[in-house]
Formats: C-alpha cells, sequence, structure tokens
C-alpha cells in the first residue's frame, strides 16, 4: 500500500515513492474524446473558477506544502473560490479536515462557471487516500461528485499519488474535463518522504504554473519536468505522468491567462 514508502538514496538525496515500486505500463499518453471544439476560446474568468485542494494525508509535510503553495498560485491569478482541505493534525486555519464526507461535500457544492480539483496523496490502483478515514476515494466516486457538482462546466482534475493513472477510467472521460495524473495506473510516484518538501509532481507542477498558458501547457511541461527530476535523481521505474483533455476544453486556459 502507499503507506509503505520507498528510500532510494541518490548522491545526497533521499527520493520516496508514494507506494511500492511496480513495472512495466505504457508510455504517457494524451487521450481526447471525440466530441467538438472548446468554448469562449478557451477563456474562464479568474474570479468564476472554483477550487478544492486537498491533501489526503499527513505523515509527508509535502502533501499539505503542496497544497498551501498551490492556494498561493491561485490567489495570485486571481481564484477566490478556493476550498482547502488538510489531513494535518495542526491544520492551518484556511483548511477543513479531508475526511471522506467534507471532501465529498465540497465537490457536490456546485458554484462557478469551472471547477478545478488538485489532490495531492498517497494513492493505490484502486484511488487515493484519506487518512482520516482510512477511506480511499476511487474513481467512480470522484465521477459522481464532479457529475454533480461540477456538471458540464470545464473541469480540470489533477490527481498527484502512486498509481494515480487509474483516474483515467472510462467514466472518468468527460468532453468537458481534464485529468492529470502524476503517474500511470502501475506506477509509483516519487518525492512524498517525511523529508520531502513537495512530491516529485507537485514540485513540478507549481514550477510550471505560472510560466503555462494552457492547462495543456502546464501538463507537457510539467510532465517534462517530472521525466528530468527522475533521471537526475536515478529513480526507477519512471512515474510515466498521465493526462487527458476532453474535446470542449482541449485548449482551455489557466486563470488570468
Amino acid at each position: 500500500m502507499c503507506m509503505r514508502l520507498i528510500a532510494l538514496a541518490v548522491a545526497l538525496l533521499s527520493a520516496a515513492a508514494c507506494t511500492p515500486e511496480t513495472t512495466g505500463g505504457p508510455p504517457p499518453t494524451g487521450r481526447e474524446t471525440a466530441v467538438a471544439a472548446a468554448p469562449a476560446n478557451g477563456i474562464v474568468p479568474a474570479g468564476r473558477w472554483r477550487a478544492v485542494l486537498i491533501a489526503g494525508d499527513n505523515n509527508s509535510p509535502a502533501f499539505d506544502n503542496g497544497v498551501q503553495s498551490l492556494r498561493e498560485k491561485l490567489m495570485a491569478h486571481g481564484v477566490r473560490d478556493i476550498a482547502v482541505y488538510s489531513s494535518a493534525a495542526r491544520r492551518a486555519a484556511s483548511a477543513e479536515l479531508a475526511s471522506v464526507a467534507n471532501v465529498a461535500a465540497a465537490l457536490r457544492a456546485g458554484g462557478g462557471d469551472a471547477c478545478f480539483v488538485f489532490v495531492t496523496s498517497h494513492g493505490e490502483r484502486t484511488g487515493f487516500v484519506l487518512k482520516t478515514d482510512r477511506r480511499l476515494f476511487d474513481p467512480g466516486s470522484l465521477d459522481r461528485v464532479l457529475s454533480v457538482g461540477c456538471g458540464s462546466v470545464p473541469t480540470v482534475v489533477v490527481v498527484s499519488a502512486c498509481h494515480s493513472g487509474t483516474f483515467l477510467s472510462p467514466g472518468m472521460l468527460k468532453p468537458n474535463r481534464v485529468i492529470l495524473t502524476a503517474a500511470a495506473t502501475d506506477r509509483a510516484s516519487f518525492g512524498c518522504g517525511a523529508g520531502d518538501q513537495y512530491t516529485y509532481y507537485d514540485q513540478c507542477l507549481l514550477q510550471q504554473f505560472d510560466g503555462a498558458a494552457t492547462w495543456r501547457d502546464l501538463a507537457v511541461a510539467t510532465r517534462a519536468c517530472v521525466e528530468g527530476l527522475e533521471r537526475r535523481m536515478g529513480v526507477q521505474p519512471p512515474s510515466q505522468p498521465q493526462m487527458f483533455f476532453g474535446a470542449q476544453v482541449r485548449e482551455l486556459r489557466l486563470p488570468s491567462r
């Protein structure tokens, strides 16, 4: 399970995987639906985005660090409707508890002209960890609450966890959704050890965020960054970040771009 971390000593740095390593799997893909074009030049005003940010586990500071830093990025780009959920025992005042009930309620809440959901946690092939309830949140559950809360508006989902490619399940692949995952279904991701500031994927996403115009730009740049970081750290097998762009949101722009 994801709780079993991998310590890989490379040079003077240790890189931890968020689940046991596995082998095999296809190269990264960018699958798309076959429905028609993106709406309104792909632009949703920053003030009309609704964001739900979730740190699903607290055995590494990397998860909460990722969520808090991304919150600051979004606020700097004009997003104001941001809900933050944490499993840390000592949470920031702005964060609610990342329980299954709270996370599901937040995703069902609705509002805004676009949805952004970011999850960083441990993961297994059946879902990501919400440590508060010692539960896994699976793709079917995520699809159901997104369908209620976001409906047909542009929806971006980022799952940063081991085996998070499992969230590219058929039910999740809607024409109005962008889905980015830190790893293929059969792969671990890295950087969730007790000494890590961010996971590898979160670090790269944050580094590339300000320079990207579209979510596609961000996804491609983040994947290239992760691949380079993994090569430098010598971790194997590579995580193989995945991406999906529904036909209605192929050129969806980031807030304020």
